[in-house]
């Protein structure tokens, strides 16, 4: 299959350059739109991660009009929410795709030890939760390991952005010591990759925002 047009939901609006210029290096000639909803991530903090059947219906009521906007395939950007994003995609008429699964792939490729780096509690579980069904796909055996970055995601929304990214770069030299490969559980950490030296890439730090480009640039491109 090969897309037109693609719509990008997200949980937060600081993504959409990140996307914007993605989408422009690998997607050249694709139709590229944004749908934001900060309150769906607020709302699964406030209930402690859970994923409620109210932001089920909302996630797929977005992709239904992502659908009703043109969009060939729909990207969702937020791995938070990645259950309702699946749950989503079974009655969809178009290509669902949830930001994290290429990355996941990609790790589990790696090797055995998966690190899972979060700025936000509520996004752990369900990133290892993805990458231990990924890996049963493919037939490999992983051991994951997990890293909450206190207090990183309260600087980012307050707009302290060099507090998010100092504790996501010390967090990463931290975990790097104990796994083959990290994956980063939030599209916004992926910009604290580029500022580390080659001394401090001890191993395949692997973020989403990329590789699901670059996976639909394979898959779906023009």
């Amino acid at each position: 299959m090969k897309i037109k047009t693609l719509g990008l939901i997200h949980t937060s609006g600081t993504l959409i350059p990140v996307f914007q210029q993605l989408c422009q290096q690998h997607l050249p000639g694709v139709n590229v739109f944004n749908i934001v909803d900060d309150s769906l991530v607020k709302n699964i903090i406030a209930r402690n991660g859970e994923v409620t059947p109210s932001i089920y219906k909302r996630v797929a009521d977005y992709v239904a009009s992502a659908e009703d906007s043109g969009a060939d395939m729909v990207l969702v950007t937020c791995s938070s929410i990645g259950a309702a994003i699946e749950a989503a995609a079974q009655t969809a008429k178009v290509p669902v795709l949830r930001v994290d699964q290429p990355m996941a792939d990609l790790a589990i490729q790696s090797g055995r030890r998966i690190g899972v780096i979060a700025t936000l509690a509520t996004t752990l579980n369900p990133t290892s939760d993805l990458v231990r069904r990924r890996a049963e796909i493919a037939g490999k055996q992983v051991e994951i390991t997990s890293k909450l970055c206190e207090g990183a995601f309260d600087a980012l929304m307050s707009g302290d952005t060099a507090r998010h990214d100092e504790r996501v770069k010390a967090a990463l030299k931290d975990l790097s010591a104990q796994v083959d490969a990290i994956l980063l559980a939030q599209a916004s950490m992926a910009r604290v990759v580029d500022t580390l030296t080659a001394e401090e890439k001890t191993v395949p730090i692997i973020a989403s925002p990329p590789n699901a480009i670059k996976h639909i640039a394979a898959h779906y491109s023009l």
